[in-house]
C-alpha cells in the first residue's frame, strides 16, 4: 500500500498493491494493519453503494454533531472527489483538496471526521462505496453549497446535477457556529 498526502492534512489517498494476470486483478481495498502503520484506525459502522450518472455531484455533505469519517472508492467508471476543512479553529479553515478516483486506478481516499465531502461523476455512470466511521443520522445531516464562492472548489462541471437538497444548501459562512464540527489539534 502507497500512502500519498494531499494539500490539507489529514486527508490522504491510499493506493493498493494491485495483484494482475491475464485472469483480472486482485487488491486489498481495506487492511486496518497497514493503515495503523500510517497512523489510521478508523472504526468503521456503515458501508453505503452510490450509483450516478454522469455530471451527478452528490455534496458537500457533512454530520455534525456525530461527525463521519469516511474511505471511498469507485469500483466503475471515475469521479473528481473533493473534500473540505469545515471544523472551527482549524488553521486549514475552508481549504479543500481534490482527489480522481476510478475503476481504473484503484485509489481509496480517507476523509476524516470534521471534513465536508462530494463528489461529481466524470464517467457515463460511477458505482461509489464509502466505509462510515458513524451511521447516518437525519438530525445531524448537514451540508455545504457546491459551488460557494467563498471556497472557490475548482470543480471540472459548471452545470451539474443536483439533488434539491444539495442545491439549497448554505453557503459556509452562513452555517452557525454551532452546527461546525470543532478543530481538536
Amino acid at each position: 500500500m502507497k500512502v500519498i498526502e494531499t494539500g490539507l492534512p489529514g486527508c490522504i489517498v491510499i493506493e493498493p498493491q494491485v495483484f494482475g494476470d491475464d485472469r483480472g486483478f486482485f487488491f486489498e481495498s481495506f487492511n486496518l494493519d497497514k493503515l495503523a502503520d500510517h497512523g489510521l484506525q478508523p472504526a468503521f459502522v456503515q458501508g453505503n453503494v452510490s450509483s450516478s450518472t454522469q455530471g451527478v455531484l452528490r455534496g458537500l455533505h457533512y454530520q455534525w454533531p456525530k461527525p463521519q469519517g469516511k474511505y471511498v472508492s469507485v469500483v466503475e467508471g471515475e469521479v473528481w472527489d473533493v473534500a473540505v476543512d469545515i471544523r472551527r479553529g482549524s488553521p486549514h479553515f475552508g481549504q479543500w483538496t481534490a482527489v480522481h478516483l476510478s475503476a481504473e486506478n484503484k485509489r481509496h481516499f480517507w476523509i476524516p471526521e470534521g471534513f465536508a465531502h462530494g463528489f461529481v461523476t466524470l464517467s457515463e455512470r460511477a458505482v461509489f462505496t464509502y466505509l462510515c466511521t458513524a451511521t447516518y443520522d437525519r438530525d445531524a445531516d448537514a451540508g455545504i453549497r457546491w459551488n460557494d464562492p467563498g471556497l472557490a472548489i475548482d470543480w471540472p462541471v459548471s452545470s451539474p446535477v443536483l439533488s434539491e437538497k444539495d442545491g439549497r444548501a448554505p453557503f459556509l459562512d452562513e452555517v452557525s457556529g454551532e452546527r461546525l464540527p470543532v478543530y481538536l489539534p
